[in-house]
């Protein structure tokens, strides 16, 4: 096959072969994109999860350049350039060459994280081993990126012979430098070695519920230096991730989802608790958010004027137990008011005879 090319070569001029394999690069690098795109229209309107689609999503652009770019490299040596030309235009080939190769690994890497995510759904009602998957798999892909394109960039660089001098050079002075560095850095470092803490200590992970700075919230992100909450009213709350080393905060979802939740009612002395009990348990069996774990109705504390009555429940996430809460607090504030209203709280004021004689005259 070489010795055809080069008999080509032979009889055709230098620039117009030149021309012809840059061209046929290009095409080839349009009939893949044009494969990729036909694909692509034919999976876009498939929800599911595939394996061959999650290929072509995400390397799908990658190769549209890698693949001309390695095509050209390898029919380069037969290109009839002068020295002038042939070592500039190799150099910026392969350049271009170690970018988009750099660019596929990425997107390799994002291949692997669909196929976790697929594995590991977080669309279930105990998902702590998915969250504390997610959690490490999201920190490590971060740190692969990270290297894989610091990596790159070395690679570039010591391409150039003047940059590999520079280098050397360097390197007498590494020590000096690194302690520069490491000062100028303390606060990245520290950053960046907490996020590796967290990552496997997991003192927080994906979709935890979190009361952070008195917010209540779901951890959305973790990256390599913050945190990201989705509060409740759709804010977004950001935190330094050292934050969640340095200080105390409220994890509900640490080792389980479910969770306890107390309602309080304030009532009169008269109040009747064994009828509370009874619409209580009423309510609790027909609501679907209860999960069959929890449900007490204490009097837990007599103040100065009235009781303190403390409905504890149960559910399996806190979103249903905060539903569950409202849904209780409703129905007994509406049973108590329409059945007994003489038991919501009163002041009771008792005059005597001889207050009253004086009041009258």
């Amino acid at each position: 096959m070489q010795e055809v090319l080069e008999n080509w070569s032979a009889t055709i001029h230098p620039w117009l072969w030149n021309l012809l394999i840059t061209v046929a690069a290009i095409v080839i690098g349009l009939i893949i994109k044009l494969i990729i795109k036909g694909v692509l229209t034919f999976y876009k309107n498939r929800t599911d999860y595939s394996l061959f689609r999650s290929i072509i999503i995400h390397t799908g652009r990658p190769l549209n350049h890698f693949v001309p770019l390695l095509i050209l490299n390898l029919m380069f040596p037969l290109m009839e350039l002068g020295k002038k030309f042939y070592g500039p235009l190799s150099k910026i080939v392969q350049i271009l060459l170690m970018i988009s190769f750099a660019a596929l690994l990425i997107s390799a890497i994002k291949v692997f994280e669909d196929y976790m995510y697929h594995i590991y759904d977080l669309n279930k009602t105990d998902n702590l081993k998915e969250r504390k998957i997610r959690t490490q798999l999201q920190f490590i892909r971060r740190v692969i990126v990270s290297i894989v394109v610091i990596l790159t960039i070395a690679a570039i660089l010591l391409s150039f012979e003047n940059v590999r001098k520079i280098g050397a050079g360097l390197l007498t002075g590494v020590g000096i430098g690194g302690i520069i560095i490491g000062f100028a850095a303390q606060k990245s470092l520290g950053n960046f070695l907490a996020g590796f803490q967290i990552a496997f200590t997991q003192p927080i992970r994906i979709d935890d519920v979190l009361v952070v700075e008195n917010e209540w919230g779901k951890v959305e992100d973790i990256t390599l230096t913050y945190v990201v909450m989705n509060l409740w009213d759709q804010r977004r709350l950001i935190l330094p991730i050292t934050y969640f080393i340095e200080k105390p905060f409220q994890n509900w979802t640490r080792v389980s989802a479910d969770l306890l939740g107390a309602v309080m009612l304030y009532l009169d002395y008269n109040a009747p608790i064994e009828e509370m009990r009874k619409e209580f348990d009423r309510l609790m069996e027909s609501s679907p958010l209860w999960d069959k774990r929890v449900k007490v109705v204490q009097v837990t504390d007599a103040k100065e004027r009235s009781l303190e009555v403390r409905m504890l429940v149960s559910a399996q996430n806190s979103g249903n137990l905060f539903d569950l809460r409202c849904y209780i607090r409703e129905n007994m504030v509406k049973f108590i008011r329409d059945n007994y209203p003489q038991s919501l709280p009163m002041d009771r004021v008792l005059l005597s005879p001889e207050t009253t004689v004086q009041q009258q005259a």
